[in-house]
């Protein structure tokens, strides 16, 4: 299958995301601007996600940049996973310094801090891989995108991890609620950029044909 043509250069795509992302934990990340009215490309992608209102209304502010391109959908999905996912984990490792907060409390914490630095790497990691897949077909990018897809994968099994420490009701209080509150949000945002990174792998990889056939 022909590489898809990007709407605009790549290195000024993801330019325009990072410098749009408003990194502010009270703010989710959201634009501090009126969110535009989501395309209809944004929305009928979102649907493959299991979050699909989420991803909307994470991606629809940046329709312009990501056009109707799978490959920049999937791009912006992921930049906006990593900045939450660095807001979560900058949280995190501060509550772990947090005075009067209970022993069991404090180890939960501290493993959390461990899983969430683990996901913000896997996950930047991911957004360079997936620039790379932009400019390769064949073999090169079928690699790219297993790699994509196995760091994000695991991403996301480390933001999970984090709030399995805080299982039980004996861990029930405000630390729990504090963490959940954002690294669940940051889980959902993941989870709908991995669909949406396999949506654009699945569309995009190229046929392979056996042995013995025409």
């Amino acid at each position: 299958m022909a590489k898809p043509k990007p709407s605009l250069p790549f290195s000024f795509f993801l330019l325009f995301l990072l410098l749009s992302l408003t990194i502010t934990p009270s703010q989710s990340f959201v634009p501090n601007h009126p969110i535009p009215a989501p395309t209809s490309f944004i929305v009928s992608s979102c649907r493959a996600t299991r979050y699909p209102a989420l991803c909307v209304h994470c991606l629809a502010a940046y329709g312009g940049a990501i056009q109707r391109s799978d490959h920049h959908l999937a791009q912006a999905a992921l930049i906006v996973s990593l900045a939450r996912a660095r807001s979560a984990a900058s949280f995190v490792a501060k509550l772990s310094q947090a005075r009067r907060i209970k022993l069991r409390e404090l180890r939960a914490v501290r493993d959390c801090v461990e899983n969430m630095g683990d996901s913000v790497d896997g996950l930047a990691d991911s957004v360079r891989e997936l620039g790379r897949s932009g400019r390769d077909v064949g073999r090169d990018f079928t690699w790219h995108m297993s790699n994509v897809e196995t760091w994000v994968s695991a991403a996301l099994t480390d933001e999970n991890t984090c709030m399995n420490g805080f299982g039980g009701r004996a861990m029930d209080g405000a630390v729990k609620v504090a963490v959940r509150q954002r690294v669940v949000d940051v889980a959902q945002v993941t989870s709908n950029a991995l669909a949406l990174v396999n949506r654009f792998a699945s569309r995009h990889r190229p046929v392979t044909v056996a042995a013995g056939e025409p």
